[in-house]
């Protein structure tokens, strides 16, 4: 098995860019608390590369080219691609994985059409689960993006196909594999609602995700997901792929809804692998 670890955790630029401003810092202390035990996980692992799968933000692809997936083949990356002082982290360079990255594209595309990407600018979505998962960015990064902006939005069936290809591929080279998928639940980000979570929703949401309940993960339709869970809710995506990915049960190890200024409910969780 080369897949050896695989969980999820949010990606809000707030986390990092406005961490200064939490009234609950005992909260705040202990959400990086979480994420650093995941850094600690994933190490333990022995992991020699971390796929990324996040939802871009128009960084990179835009309406006139938004594949439904991508995969990354970069030497190395750069980022934030916002300015820095408003994300809270340094404009650094990333190290790529591009000979591994073809290699699972090529058994990916067996039964799923993904596009690929030599050059991608890195923004809070890739950029903040790094700086906590790999701070001294001495880790091999395969990127992976999910079309969770531009409408028509990647199928939910689709990205679940997408993560059970994912797993495949993994299991079928001799490196070892960390996977993390990162996004939002509800959240309404650059919106007046900016900083409004529905708790109710997300703990639904991590309620199916945790027992990897496909029927259940896959019942949301577009629409729901607007109304319930913002924008921001279409990123569910990248969390029901990682969830297809592990195939076995979730260890839901963070949440809270009460850090507002950073506009998107806290979460981590892992998976176990079957």
């Amino acid at each position: 098995m080369s897949l050896v670890y695989a969980g999820v955790l949010s990606h809000a630029p707030g986390i990092t860019g406005r961490a200064d401003l939490v009234k609950n810092t005992a909260r705040r202390d202990e959400f990086y608390g979480k994420l650093d035990q995941q850094r600690r996980e994933i190490e333990a692992t022995g992991a020699e590369a971390l796929i990324v799968m996040a939802a871009e933000h128009f960084a990179n692809f835009f309406m006139n080219n938004m594949p439904a997936f991508c995969i990354g083949f970069g030497e190395k990356y750069s980022g934030p691609i916002e300015d820095p002082d408003w994300l809270g982290i340094p404009k650094t360079d990333v190290p790529g994985a591009p000979d591994l990255g073809r290699r699972l594209t090529r058994e990916i595309m067996q039964t799923v059409d993904v596009a690929y990407a030599e050059e991608w600018k890195f923004d809070h979505g890739i950029m903040v689960p790094l700086h906590f998962l790999t701070p001294k960015y001495d880790m091999p990064i395969i990127p992976v993006n999910i079309n969770c902006q531009g409408p028509p939005l990647t199928p939910l069936h689709r990205a679940w196909a997408f993560g059970e290809a994912i797993r495949r591929a993994c299991d079928s080279v001799p490196e070892k594999i960390a996977l993390v998928g990162t996004g939002g639940i509800s959240h309404w980000p650059a919106t007046p609602d900016s900083g409004k979570i529905n708790e109710a929703w997300d703990r639904d949401f991590l309620d199916r995700l945790m027992r990897n309940d496909k029927q259940a993960l896959l019942d949301y339709t577009d629409e729901e997901t607007y109304r319930d869970g913002g924008q921001g809710g279409f990123e569910i995506r990248t969390y029901i792929a990682t969830a297809a990915a592990a195939a076995g049960q979730g260890e839901l190890q963070f949440y809270t809804p009460e850090l507002p200024i950073f506009a998107v409910g806290c979460t981590v969780a892992r998976f176990s692998l079957e």
